[in-house]
């Protein structure tokens, strides 16, 4: 069946062309690609906006990491495994800002006093994070605060994915048990 779109097989070919500075190339493999990016994702995401947005982050990471990829070796598994990560990084993004909006509706309902302004809440953050250790507290603003992906944060930090994970667990171990102190006094 012709589509237009190069087979599957032209793909690592392609990708070697647009490797070495062909942009009708890299074109025409952007094309083909796009529609097996939009299944993978559709499988995950069910809205059409967020599906969008996460196609042009795929491009956008494939087009960044291109130099990463060897023609030698197969382009679908390369190509599904960035396109599973954005849709990941996606979703998580996605239910950080909606758990932040049901907390921060909860929280005015319940208020027993005025939200604090966005300085005073800065400096309390501030306050709350500067008691954890230094590497602790950066994992924390990388992931939560400007909102990274473990990958970014690690590569910022230099580490693996896995000691990221680490220091973000025990960082909100640490903040949960100086929470829990705070209750009881």
């Amino acid at each position: 069946m012709d589509n237009g779109f190069a087979p599957r097989e032209a793909w690592p070919g392609l990708m070697a062309c647009a490797q070495a500075g062909d942009g009708d190339a890299y074109t025409q493999l952007l094309r083909a690609i796009v529609p097996v990016i939009r299944a993978i994702v559709r499988k995950q995401i069910t809205d059409y906006v967020l599906v969008d947005d996460v196609i042009q982050d795929v491009l956008l990471a494939v087009h960044r990491v291109r130099h990463t990829y060897d023609p030698a070796c197969p382009f679908l598994p390369w190509l599904m495994a960035i396109t599973k990560a954005r849709t990941v990084d996606a979703l998580r993004k996605r239910g950080r800002h909606w758990l932040r909006e049901v907390e921060a509706e909860q929280a005015v309902e319940s208020a027993a006093e005025p939200i604090p302004e966005p300085d005073e809440r800065e400096e309390a953050l501030a306050l709350i994070l500067d008691q954890l250790p230094s590497r602790q507290r950066q994992i924390v603003e990388h992931i939560h605060l400007q909102e990274m992906s473990l990958a970014e944060a690690a590569a910022r930090n230099n580490l693996s994915v896995s000691a990221v994970k680490s220091l973000l667990h025990r960082a909100l171990t640490n903040l949960r048990r100086m929470g829990a102190n705070h209750d009881r006094s």
